[in-house]
């Protein structure tokens, strides 16, 4: 312990006040305070305003040096730190000094803005979309038992009392802005389960999916089997149609049944495979079993309607089945939905 004090002794100031504020803020952390404290600890450490701000709830916290709440709107921030949780941003810490900004400063809002995440993580549960992978594989995992499942979904923040839907995603872009997207207002996480983004919500509005998504939707009730849905639901996915709700499949999920040699010798599905390498037939095949009729057909694909009737009548042609009639219309859609299944 002397040679310890004698080392710290050597210290410049700058140092001895950093081993202050980082001693300080370890205190505030075994006293297990809320956030409303620690703002007003971080003001009365900095003597000046200081602030919290969580992205999550909206919730922010402006205290004065005195410990009293000031009101917003905030003066501009001298410094600010961001809240980081599972290596996602949560939310913000910062400090308002009139005058120049303190030497201190930055060491200050590391911690504080550590102590937050912290804070938030023991209060929350922590209101992050990314989430630890083998939660969230315990979850939807159909090997699992009931108690274990149960008690990996409160770690994970969803009540007992509420159902959880499942979405498998393929998406560029980062599974907790998808999360956040398309379940604003409540409790969603998310991880990447080997190649396939999975997203656990209680609600969801599936229409606030960024159009480069391609997202499978199962059904609310027990995770593991809404997840065989969910990965049932993306393999019917489309261009023309990113976001697939399983229960809008109905019979057309049994195709996803169908052992894979069964399709491949099915004469339909081998004749479409036949006009696969050229997309524009595909994409008007596809234009046309979605509407039934030509002139809608027409408007989707932004050509004459007369146009697509050549398309449609060369590659009835093709197929060897007559599109224009009512059963043809059926084998054409379902071979394309098969065909698609075999190489999703």
């Amino acid at each position: 312990m002397e040679a310890l004090a004698e080392r710290l002794s050597h210290l410049d100031s700058h140092t001895h006040g950093a081993l202050r504020v980082i001693a300080f803020y370890d205190t505030l952390m075994r006293r297990r305070v809320d956030l409303p404290a620690l703002a007003r600890a971080s003001a009365g450490l900095a003597g000046c305003v200081a602030g919290i701000r969580l992205h999550g709830t909206g919730r922010v916290m402006r205290v004065s040096p005195e410990g009293r709440e000031v009101s917003l709107p905030a003066q501009s921030a001298s410094a600010t730190a961001a809240i980081t949780l599972d290596e996602e941003e949560i939310g913000t810490v910062w400090l308002e000094h009139l005058g120049p900004p303190n030497a201190l400063d930055d060491v200050l809002l590391d911690r504080f803005a550590l102590a937050a995440a912290a804070i938030t993580e023991r209060y929350g549960p922590a209101r992050t979309t990314m989430a630890d992978p083998a939660l969230v594989e315990l979850v939807i995992s159909s090997d699992g038992d009931e108690a274990a499942r149960a008690r990996a979904l409160r770690l994970l923040g969803f009540a007992d009392d509420l159902p959880v839907r499942v979405v498998a995603v393929h998406a560029q872009l980062p599974l907790d802005q998808v999360g956040a997207l398309v379940c604003p207002a409540r409790t969603v996480k998310a991880a990447r389960i080997a190649d396939v983004g999975v997203i656990l919500a209680t609600t969801m509005d599936q229409a606030r999916f960024p159009a480069s998504v391609r997202a499978g939707i199962g059904s609310v009730g027990r995770p593991d089997r809404s997840w065989r849905q969910a990965r049932t639901a993306l393999r019917f996915t489309t261009p023309r149609r990113p976001v697939v709700s399983y229960a809008e499949l109905g019979a057309l999920a049994l195709l996803a049944q169908v052992p894979q040699d069964c399709m491949r010798d099915n004469a339909d599905v081998a004749a479409l495979a036949r006009i696969a390498d050229n997309p524009q037939d595909v994409k008007t095949l596809d234009a046309y079993c979605a509407t039934g009729s030509l002139r809608r057909s027409a408007d989707l694909l932004h050509l004459h309607h007369s146009s697509v009737a050549g398309r449609l009548e060369r590659i009835g042609k093709t197929l060897g089945i007559e599109l224009t009639e009512p059963t043809g219309l059926v084998r054409a859609g379902l071979a394309l939905t098969a065909w698609r299944l075999l190489n999703d």
